[in-house]
């Protein structure tokens, strides 16, 4: 078994829901012989899960704990990655649903179909070739699970008519999709590339990608924002406490991620 294989379940218990329910448990835990340090405990966790649970502290902290990555401006988007002299339109994979029963097949999770579908209209808008990256990730390492780039293309090809020039499909992280993709697009002279990832996520991939040699311009999609009336934006609900958990993922994996 590699090291990395643990990542996944370090990841799961030191962010939410898994780390607030623990701090609470070790509340309950103490509370028999330390009340009042027992007591804090169950009240600081419940409430950091409540608060985590709201969008509205979730944007917060994606405005606050991550380097700021501004989206591409729609009307100019194309003709700014020509001035750049962008190569490649480069689309990392967010996920995939084993099987998907209504389609009697695999298909992209909804942050993956985010990417795609914003990469296929940045490289329709700069003409531009198309490259993914994405296998199976650490967490179904050494399973039957499809890769993230078979499952990428056959979407792009049903669903946009439109094929992938690259494909990195054994990647199981960010990094490794940066190596395998510089290796697969060096051989064709292309250096220069447009990354499409989540804004929670740019920062590192962009780190990871200029750290294989890339020439990165950031190509953001699915940022954090406010979804609703501000007294619902601080009621707890999966969404916020997804979107708080990605944040946090992401400043933790930077605060490793340094020198």
């Amino acid at each position: 078994m590699e090291l990395g294989e643990f990542k996944p379940l370090l990841t799961a218990l030191v962010l939410p829901p898994a780390a607030p329910l623990l701090l609470a448990l070790l509340g309950l835990l103490l509370i028999w012989r330390k009340k009042a340090l027992g007591g804090v405990l169950c009240v600081v966790s419940l409430g950091g899960l409540w608060l985590l649970g709201c969008n509205a502290v979730a944007v917060w902290l994606a405005l606050h704990i991550l380097p700021q990555v501004p989206a591409l401006p729609p009307a100019t988007a194309g003709a700014a990655l020509q001035a750049r002299q962008v190569q490649a339109v480069v689309v990392l994979g967010g996920g995939v649903q084993a099987f998907a029963p209504e389609y009697g097949a695999a298909q992209p999770t909804a942050d993956t179909a985010i990417r795609l579908r914003y990469g296929v209209w940045l490289a329709r808008q700069s003409k531009l070739p198309l490259a993914f990256a994405g296998g199976v990730g650490w967490a179904n390492s050494g399973t039957a699970a499809p890769s993230e780039g078979a499952t990428a293309r056959a979407a792009l090809t049903q669903d946009y008519g439109m094929a992938l020039r690259w494909v990195d499909d054994q990647s199981r992280d960010t990094a490794e999709n940066a190596a395998n993709l510089h290796t697969l697009l060096a051989r064709d002279g292309v250096h220069r590339i447009a990354l499409v990832t989540q804004a929670w996520h740019m920062p590192r991939a962009q780190q990871a990608f200029e750290q294989a040699g890339f020439t990165v311009t950031p190509a953001p999609t699915g940022f954090t924002l406010v979804q609703q009336r501000s007294l619902l934006e601080w009621l707890p609900t999966a969404h916020g406490l997804q979107s708080s958990r990605e944040v946090l993922r992401e400043w933790l994996g930077l605060l490793v991620a340094k020198p």
